[in-house]
């Protein structure tokens, strides 16, 4: 048993600058990708102002006019008219392409991993989701930021944002309380703080947290814009890249992280495909009812197909113990990079939508790492 304690996760929006970059990236992924389905991507984004520079290492058979999908991409996400600081009619486009290492394609090629490493899945009992209550909060505030924004309620609002959550939990570490709530958006200059921090609690944050975790006796800490102005935002205020936000991207810090971000990396970059799949894995193990918490451990070497560790800690809530866990999981699951690609369908363009929001507690059909369908295999056979 532990102490009472705060935790606090953070999101951003889609126009926040590393997710413009995360999306760009993506969006090449999934081009190529729907072209090629071995298609062998490594792309990363640079974005400032008034500039989007793409590189990596393409290897495809497909073709990306890699200029116009950036332009689209941006005006998609928001950022169309000057006055915003970044426009996708008149922003500097730069490329700077090449294949992919012929010594990777080599272990690649026979079904290894495309690089040594190790990855973490995580899953819990917080949310209906099966992830941590602070990040899934933080996102769903982003979102609807978003959503407002898109749809005119809220028409001053800008692309770029930010969301923080904070959750004081029981010494059993069950979320009992919502803490903090920080959101700092992106606005027009002639709106008052006022009516920003009036409307975002109203219309954005309140529709969003669970009545059973506001208490009365200890209000809600918010903290709306708090420097008091956010004029100047996106790429003009921030340059962004691909894969910094990779604790956005997972678990808000819950748990660990071996280091690798997702975003422009295809499949048989298991930093992408293992940690979808130790996601898979670790949310069927709490399914099944076996753990309450679960993290899970893949690492792999560069050409290596089968996994050098598996580790699952279940943070003491486990029915059984880790050791037979361990070997659940190396029975019901195959996580040869090969084997998760087919076994999650990941030769799709479906990773754009992946890049803003989190990869993980979605329940969109594609995100098909989010599926329980092994839950009651695992239970049965424990």
């Amino acid at each position: 048993m532990g102490s009472r304690h705060l935790f606090s996760s953070e999101s951003v929006t889609e126009g926040h600058p590393d997710k413009i970059a995360d999306q760009i990236s993506d969006s090449v992924l999934d081009e190529l990708i729907a072209q090629d389905k071995q298609s062998r991507v490594a792309c990363e984004t640079l974005v400032t102002t008034g500039l989007a520079f793409v590189a990596g290492e393409i290897t495809s058979h497909g073709y990306v006019d890699i200029p116009t999908l950036v332009r689209r991409v941006i005006g998609e996400i928001g950022y169309d008219d000057a006055d915003y600081g970044f426009d996708c009619h008149t922003c500097s486009v730069i490329t700077a392409i090449d294949d992919q290492s012929p010594d990777i394609a080599m272990g690649v090629d026979k079904g290894g991993a495309g690089d040594q490493g190790l990855m973490f899945g995580f899953a819990c009992r917080e949310t209906p989701e099966l992830m941590p209550m602070p990040i899934m909060l933080a996102h769903k505030i982003t979102r609807r930021l978003s959503q407002l924004r898109r749809s005119g309620k809220l028409p001053y609002l800008r692309p770029d944002g930010k969301s923080q959550v904070t959750i004081e939990y029981d010494e059993d570490r069950n979320p009992v309380r919502i803490d903090t709530v920080v959101v700092s958006s992106q606005h027009d200059a002639k709106v008052k703080h006022a009516q920003i921090e009036r409307d975002i609690i109203r219309h954005v944050v309140l529709p969003i947290l669970p009545k059973r975790l506001i208490k009365r006796d200890k209000p809600i800490k918010f903290h709306i814009n708090p420097t008091g102005q956010f004029v100047k935002g996106g790429p003009m205020a921030d340059t962004g890249l691909t894969g910094r936000k990779i604790i956005v991207d997972t678990y808000g810090g819950v748990g660990s992280h071996g280091g690798g971000a997702l975003s422009g990396k295809d499949p048989s970059k298991v930093d992408r495909s293992a940690c979808y799949g130790a996601r898979w894995v670790a949310k069927n193990l709490v399914a099944s009812g076996l753990v309450d918490r679960c993290e899970v451990q893949i690492a792999y070497a560069i050409g290596v197909p089968e996994p050098v560790s598996i580790m699952v800690d279940s943070k003491g809530t486990g029915r059984v113990s880790e050791e037979k866990l361990t070997r659940l999981v190396r029975r019901h699951f195959d996580l040869r990079p090969l084997a998760l690609i087919k076994a999650l369908n990941l030769r799709r363009p479906i990773y754009r939508l992946t890049a803003a929001y989190g990869h993980f507690g979605r329940t969109e059909p594609s995100f098909t790492w989010e599926r329980t369908g092994k839950a009651r295999l695992l239970a049965r056979d424990a």
